[in-house]
């Protein structure tokens, strides 16, 4: 440890008065202290410390408890951490933020083991709502149950007559209708699938309820659009899971105009409780280019200038895009997302994103899309000549040897969700085998070839829970207890690795990492406490440990009882 504080002069502006201090050579009440600690700063030049100050939103000393102890003041917060670990506050790189919370108000299906508790729960949910009410999210994984078939529309329309219902798989790729809401939405056996998109029918022809990717946009024009307190609400029930699982950043993918404008009322506020980085679809790349927008676009709290496309589905739904069939329906080896299905026009609007100064952030799971995706950002950088553009691509699920390596050649970020591995392993390989799945969630591979890695959670689809996520990244533990020594397990990382990539690794993602996602002098004062020092033990035990206090800001916003 460094023998004495790390500090430089800091100007922070606190009110909108710049305030310039110099720690050492003047006197210095900081609003918050933390004493006696185990600090984990992912800083290089000084990896662990026992305290830190931060004053108004910045951190202002790190260094030995003796020393950091005299800048409290009489009106300082003083915290004891009694020698609990603390980290860079999380950043989820990859989240649904408004689809999360408003998940957590909806009917639970997640966890459901059978088809009858799957039914079961969407009755009575569908009981406690006014009649015509929607009910929607749910976040089902038919793989919980014995035979893993997909649910149909006969199952749920007794329990649902006056209710339409359209709820969604966990992967947010696969959705299924009731009767009632196929009416509404006009969806018929002559119905034509749309490009990039599956109706599933059964063996006469009808369909069963169950929808694939571009069709579920079907149903989803003819569903209400939510009300402003109806955001609101959600994004709120949103910040509080984030604030008591130690996320102080999201990058949230679904960032839409009427989402964009309640992060923008907590902010004016000063309600917003989680710094946001906001995405629009890349489709639409031409409304932030007229407006002037690019890449962080924006303050430290909200900003703007990312843009997210699609290059296929998921492989639950059987829609990721690879080279090679699916073992256990070798009628299809996925779907191209409906973008992707003119390649040239996808390459197109790629290179015309970027030209305009865009953050470029693109789906792809299988091998096949994250083929397709790099060969884009190729052609991009190609086209509009060197930039420091940072390529991302999300979930980066399914990769060949040779897609590994560009990674790392090409500058792609690898933005990946941990938690995914621990639950697809369960029943992965049987859709593609033991072959490929050695190049699946290949987080060893791709930082041994120089790759960035950024983790997040894909919140609605996993939790964001970032310590699930490490725990998963370094085990590889299957949930199903099947893999105690993990799953593909020359995959795994280090605790040291996995935290960084869900603080640093993120915050590089956004171009954020000279103002966080590290504990240094200058940064923004983000942190997480946890209730067990996670560099010390058995990595099995992570899944146990939670978070005991969140600052953001330089304020405390979670304590747990």
């Amino acid at each position: 440890m460094n023998a004495r504080i790390t500090s430089v002069a800091l100007c922070a502006v606190l009110g909108g008065v710049g305030v310039s201090r110099v720690v050492g050579q003047a006197p210095l009440a900081a609003d918050l202290v933390l004493l006696n600690g185990k600090i984990w700063t992912g800083n290089d030049r000084q990896p662990e410390a026992e305290a830190l100050a931060a004053l108004g939103s910045r951190i202002v000393a790190v260094g030995p408890t003796a020393q950091v102890r005299a800048l409290a003041g009489a009106g300082t917060r003083v915290i004891d951490l009694q020698g609990r670990r603390v980290v860079p506050g999380f950043n989820d790189a990859h989240v649904h933020f408004f689809d999360g919370g408003a998940g957590l108000a909806s009917v639970q299906l997640r966890d459901a083991q059978t088809p009858a508790e799957f039914r079961d729960r969407i009755g009575a949910f569908a009981r406690a709502l006014p009649r015509g009410r929607w009910v929607l999210k749910g976040n089902w994984d038919h793989e919980n149950w014995q035979p893993a078939a997909l649910p149909t529309r006969q199952l749920i329309d007794a329990v649902t007559p006056d209710h339409p219902v359209f709820i969604n798989r966990l992967d947010g790729h696969m959705g299924l209708a009731n009767s009632l809401a196929l009416k509404l939405a006009g969806i018929t056996r002559d119905t034509v699938e749309p490009l990039g998109g599956a109706i599933v029918r059964d063996a006469q022809g009808e369909p069963t309820g169950v929808l694939k990717d571009a069709a579920m946009n079907l149903v989803y024009r003819v569903i209400p659009d939510s009300s402003a307190d109806e955001l609101t609400a959600a994004i709120t029930a949103a910040m509080r899971y984030a604030a008591e699982n130690g996320v102080t950043s999201v990058q949230d993918m679904s960032a839409s105009p009427g989402v964009l404008a309640v992060y923008q009322a907590l902010l004016r506020g000063g309600e917003l409780t989680v710094r946001v980085s906001g995405h629009q679809p890349l489709s639409q790349w031409e409304r932030l280019s007229r407006a002037g927008i690019q890449a962080g676009f924006g303050g430290d709290k909200l900003k703007i200038g990312g843009v997210k496309g699609f290059a296929d589905g998921s492989l639950g739904s059987t829609t990721a895009w690879f080279f090679e069939p699916y073992l256990d329906n070798a009628r299809t080896s996925g779907l191209p997302s409906s973008d992707m299905l003119k390649e040239a026009e996808m390459r197109a609007r790629v290179i015309a994103a970027d030209q305009a100064g865009l953050h470029l952030a693109i789906h792809a799971i299988g091998d096949q899309a994250n083929q397709k995706v790099l060969d884009c950002y190729a052609a991009a950088a190609e086209a509009n000549g060197p930039r420091d553009r940072r390529f991302r691509i999300e979930h980066a699920q399914h990769l060949r040897a040779e897609e590994i390596k560009r990674f790392a050649s090409q500058h792609v970020i690898a933005s990946m969700q941990p938690y995914h591995v621990i639950d697809d392993g369960r029943w992965a390989e049987k859709r593609i085998g033991p072959e490929r799945a050695k190049g699946t969630y290949a987080f060893r591979a791709l930082l041994d070839a120089g790759a960035v890695l950024a983790f997040g959670s894909d919140w609605f689809v996993a939790p964001m829970e970032p310590l699930r996520g490490i725990y998963a990244a370094v085990t590889r533990r299957t949930l199903d207890g099947k893999h105690p020594h993990g799953w593909v397990p020359e995959q795994k990382i280090t605790v040291a690795e996995a935290v960084r990539a869900f603080t640093y690794g993120s915050a590089y993602a956004s171009f954020d990492e000279k103002a966080k996602g590290t504990i240094e002098v200058g940064k923004l004062a983000d942190l997480a406490v946890l209730s067990a020092d996670i560099f010390q033990i058995d990595p099995v035990e992570i899944e146990q440990a939670k978070v005991v206090l969140t600052v953001f800001d330089g304020q405390v916003i979670y304590q747990r009882d």
